[in-house]
């Protein structure tokens, strides 16, 4: 069971929210949150494996109570809620450590599909919100790369940068001539060497790496 906490200043968004997840057998909400600091208090009492966030939200906008729940609770998912797929508060979002994006009107079967894919560890991001994280590095001067990246070996580096232009594990086995299951233990031993969430994080850290970089 999928245990989903729904944070929106709306009562009538979080009622449709949760009338459309309650109609899967493996999703339960748990809980509602109507402002940030809320949701922060909820996820801590009620341990959520997902949490719908939305953005804005008086008390404590979406952004700042993800990047607390997160620091409690790094094993939670967060899937932002958001009105326009190029949301000026995107990049803040996914710094902040949120798994992925989807706009409120978006399919009910998507939102099913976000909070299962969000739940099994991976994460989710609309093609205009990539876009719009790559536009942002490409006006951002190269860093200096962080120490961490010497833990990796060099096919985990060749994993990384892969992962950070947009490659399924299919693909990068494809690309590299090795198995599905040996990506998946380098992206795995990436992630925990780096001390990352999930794939999301891991784009945002390679470019902020200066590993790679747009075009």
């Amino acid at each position: 069971m999928i245990n989903v906490l729904i944070a929106d200043d709306q009562g009538m968004i979080r009622a449709g929210l949760r009338s459309l997840l309650e109609q899967d057998s493996e999703i339960c909400v748990v809980g509602e949150a109507a402002d940030g600091l809320d949701a922060v208090t909820c996820a801590r009492r009620m341990s959520p494996d997902v949490v719908l966030m939305d953005i804005r939200m008086p008390e404590l906008d979406g952004i700042e109570a993800t990047r607390r729940l997160l620091s409690e609770r790094r094993e939670t998912r967060v899937l932002m809620l958001t009105t326009f797929d190029l949301d000026e508060y995107v990049f803040d979002a996914l710094r902040a450590g949120a798994s992925g994006f989807l706009l409120k009107d978006a399919p009910a079967e998507d939102l099913v599909d976000a909070v299962h894919v969000l739940a099994r560890g991976d994460a989710l991001l609309a093609p205009a919100v990539t876009r719009r994280v790559i536009e942002l590095f490409a006006t951002t001067p190269v860093p200096t790369a962080p120490r961490e990246l010497a833990l990796l070996s060099p096919r985990e580096l060749e994993v990384l940068r892969l992962l950070a232009t947009g490659r399924s594990n299919a693909e990068i086995a494809e690309n590299l001539f090795v198995s599905d299951a040996t990506v998946k233990t380098h992206v795995s031993s990436v992630l925990s060497k780096l001390g990352i969430r999930d794939r999301v994080q891991a784009v945002i850290y390679a470019y902020e790496a200066g590993l790679v970089r747009p075009g």
